[in-house]
């Protein structure tokens, strides 16, 4: 969780709106959290994944799967335990993660942060 919450705290660093970390652990093995932020524009999502890149490679994780990339109104970053979105706004509305993850507990990652500092 803590990587998660770090992810979090970099994409509104970097000026991510609406920076949501979803808690997936009791609804699928498949991934425990996704980080899920929407970038201004394509530049800023560009910049707001590729520091993601450089904190996680930092914290000794292999670099992720990366989807929409190029195309830029949703990029993917799988990292295993962690998928970070990163979206445009319309495109966030559009396939709306948070609702279809509905079951989802969402994390206060800025309360779990404090707590660990």
């Amino acid at each position: 969780m803590e990587d998660a919450c770090h992810i979090a705290k970099l994409c509104e660093e970097y000026r991510g709106k609406d920076v949501v970390v979803l808690d997936l652990t009791a609804i699928t093995p498949i991934m425990d959290f996704f980080v899920i932020a929407t970038g201004a524009n394509i530049r800023q999502m560009h910049a707001l994944t590729d520091e993601v890149r450089v904190l996680m490679k930092s914290r000794g994780n292999k670099p992720p799967a990366t989807e929409g990339y190029e195309q830029s109104s949703w990029i993917l970053q799988d990292w295993g335990d962690i998928v970070v979105h990163v979206f445009l706004a319309d495109a966030r509305e559009l396939y709306d993660l948070e609702g279809l993850w509905a079951d989802a507990k969402r994390v206060d990652w800025k309360d779990v942060l404090a707590k660990s500092s």
